[in-house]
């Protein structure tokens, strides 16, 4: 399974995450309100930033998002925690520059994402912030199905302070 596939859509390509991504990752990453809703609302601060990226690196699965005009580094996502018994991937650590909330990319996003992973596994799943009601409702508006009382990550980790959304192959990446 290839969880670091250059994926090219209109608006954006995405490129496995390389070290030499740092400054312009942290570029885009730096600004607060990007975090304000999110579990790990510091995370536009310089060490906390670099502990996700470093983490990035290491999980074999980051992608860095650019726009596809400019080729300006614009964020990231990231596939983890595949689960062969449920027949699932993870999609998340996704955020994107405030210039490109509200609009289309963050659908293309997720739609190039999942039309490769649900080659490979019957389901994705998003983990979100409980209380992130910005990336609740963008989850629900590409098809996103909550699962009700779902506390368990693939890798077996508990997300207490967070919600599940699934999207499977037979919903597929059409409805994303």
């Amino acid at each position: 399974m290839n969880l670091q596939p250059t994926l090219r859509g209109t608006l954006v390509t995405l490129e496995p995450t390389v070290a030499g991504d740092w400054c312009a990752l942290f570029a885009a990453a730096e600004d607060p309100e990007i975090w304000a809703q999110h579990p790990a609302s510091d995370r536009w601060r310089e060490p906390v930033f670099r502990a996700y990226f470093d983490d990035a690196l290491a999980s074999g699965g980051s992608l860095t998002i650019r726009d596809r005009e400019s080729g300006e580094v614009i964020g990231a996502s990231r596939y983890a925690n595949h689960d062969p018994q449920r027949d699932e991937i993870e999609i998340g650590w996704t955020f994107l520059a405030r210039r490109f909330w509200g609009g289309p990319v963050n659908a293309e996003v997720k739609r190039l994402m999942l039309d490769h992973i649900l080659a490979e596994v019957r389901a994705a799943v998003f983990v979100v912030g409980a209380e992130n009601l910005r990336s609740r409702r963008a989850m629900e508006k590409i098809g996103g199905v909550l699962e009700q009382g779902r506390t368990q990550r693939g890798d077996g980790s508990r997300m207490d302070r967070h919600v599940f959304y699934r999207i499977a192959r037979e919903h597929g990446a059409a409805a994303a």
